[in-house]
């Protein structure tokens, strides 16, 4: 059984979120899977399986976290349409069956590849008490991100906040289902982005993700709104790093990114 260890919203290797991929022709138990990521110890590994013509969805996929299955995930979804592709195993747009409905992922002539995810729903919140210290700075917003993204989303007074935060992890944990997006307003636009990001998920086991693709169907709304822009850019600064392109369309977001395999190996338990 093959698997791929692929760098997501990249452009080179060492780059972006490293994610786990294995094809299979069907689902194992559970605990296989979670066993599997947990020796992988990236994010998430994907794991995914062809669906019968005919349906509303070509392949099946499901990410799990070293410590935890989640709903929704960006860059291993990318991983997973990148490994498709290069192998030859899927040509074209592909809809994946997922718990977040059915996502599609269109490689383009460029080798970026966009995915159609739903727009996460945001709500204004108060900012918690508390939450300030555990994160190190003074949120000036807050907002829920709905069920499928399950974080708060705090804005920050400017990037040079959001790149300086030393945030206290476990203590972070208490705020949301998943963790913590924390973004500003770029400073400069010229530097290629309009915003930047960064995002802490203890409760599924990653103190920091290095590029959160699901993430950014909050953040698309949120600074499309402020900037007055569809079609945006945004930096995740992790100390990886990578670049999301987001264009809002209504109740979808578009992602958009490159990907790099750069392991590629035999997974040799049964």
């Amino acid at each position: 059984m093959r698997i791929r260890i692929v760098d997501a919203f990249a452009e080179r290797a060492f780059s972006g979120n490293p994610a786990g991929v294995v094809l299979l022709d069907a689902y194992p138990e559970d605990d296989w899977m979670q066993n599997v990521a947990m020796e992988v110890n990236h994010a998430e590994t994907a794991f995914a399986h062809p669906l019968p013509e005919g349906g509303d969805a070509d392949w099946a996929l499901r990410w799990f976290t070293p410590v935890a299955e989640v709903a929704m995930c960006g860059h291993a979804t990318l991983a997973t349409a990148h490994v498709l592709g290069t192998t030859g195993a899927y040509e074209g747009p592909v809809r994946f069956a997922t718990r977040s409905g059915v996502l599609i992922a269109s490689p383009g002539p460029d080798g970026v590849i966009t995915l159609d995810f739903p727009t996460a729903p945001l709500t204004r919140v108060d900012v918690p008490d508390g939450v300030a210290g555990a994160l190190g700075a003074e949120p000036v917003a807050g907002f829920d991100t709905g069920p499928n993204v399950g974080d708060l989303l705090l804005e920050l007074a400017d990037e040079k906040t959001v790149l300086g935060l030393s945030p206290d992890h476990r203590a972070l944990g208490t705020y949301s289902t998943r963790g913590i997006i924390a973004t500003a307003r770029a400073q400069d636009p010229a530097r290629g982005y309009d915003y930047v990001s960064r995002c802490f998920f203890p409760n599924v086991g990653i103190d920091e993700d290095p590029v959160t693709g699901s993430a950014h169907t909050a953040l698309a709304p949120h600074w499309s709104g402020r900037l007055g822009s569809d079609d945006l850019t945004g930096l995740q600064a992790s100390r990886r790093g990578g670049l999301v392109r987001t264009s809002l369309r209504g109740g979808r977001t578009l992602l958009s990114g490159r990907a790099v395999t750069v392991i590629d190996g035999e997974l040799l338990t049964p």
